[in-house]
């Protein structure tokens, strides 16, 4: 058998908001006047205690499901996105692995010719309120990183916050992309890129970087 027939296909993994689209809890923040609702993972690095304190956001100012969904599908992905996801998902598989929802990614996802995407749930009450999320799993950036291992991948992972980390450790490569200053401080290891131009270099690059290797 040759080098060539066992090589592990590559997969890109990248994270959604702040990468591909704009933080969602931001616009909401901005729309609905309730500022602490512009703090994420950037910010806060326990996940559970950032939603926690959403929801009791959300609830106090009387806002469910339709507001926020209606808020959300008026967003654009960032500039750039829909072209460089274009382009980068003809090099190899590609799958969006966010914390996010897909009560939020659902109604906007066709602005980015609807990549695969794994995402949470929200719990809806009958009033229409936001009652709770289910986690996909616990720590499921991380785990799908290493299932895709196991089905004889290698990866590349995209992200930008504190709750992305476990993910792009668990990859075969990695970037942080335009991470806040914290975020660079605390993993001084994990490089950065600036814009979709060098991210997507660095993809072309760690393809064919093992090309190379099994034509050699």
């Amino acid at each position: 058998m040759s080098k060539q027939s066992i090589e592990r296909a590559p997969l890109i993994a990248t994270d959604f908001e702040g990468i591909l689209f704009p933080e969602m809890w931001i616009a909401v923040a901005e729309h609905t006047g309730v500022p602490e609702l512009k703090l994420t993972t950037r910010e806060i690095k326990d996940y559970d205690e950032l939603m926690r304190m959403r929801l009791d956001l959300l609830n106090g100012a009387g806002l469910g499901i339709s507001e926020v969904q209606a808020i959300i599908r008026e967003m654009d992905p960032l500039p750039g996105a829909e072209q460089f996801l274009h382009e980068v998902r003809q090099l190899a598989p590609l799958v969006v692995i966010t914390d996010s929802f897909y009560e939020f990614v659902n109604p906007i996802i066709a602005k980015l010719r609807y990549p695969a995407v794994f995402a949470h749930t929200l719990e809806i009450n009958d009033k229409g309120r936001i009652s709770g999320y289910r986690l996909r799993l616990p720590h499921g950036k991380r785990k799908a990183i290493r299932s895709f291992h196991e089905l004889g991948f290698r990866t590349i992972a995209i992200g930008d916050s504190y709750n992305d980390i476990a993910m792009l450790k668990e990859a075969t490569e990695c970037a942080l992309y335009r991470p806040p200053q914290n975020v660079c401080d605390d993993f001084p290891a994990i490089p950065v890129v600036h814009d979709y131009d060098e991210l997507g270099a660095r993809i072309r690059a760690f393809i064919e970087r093992r090309t190379a290797t099994a034509l050699a």
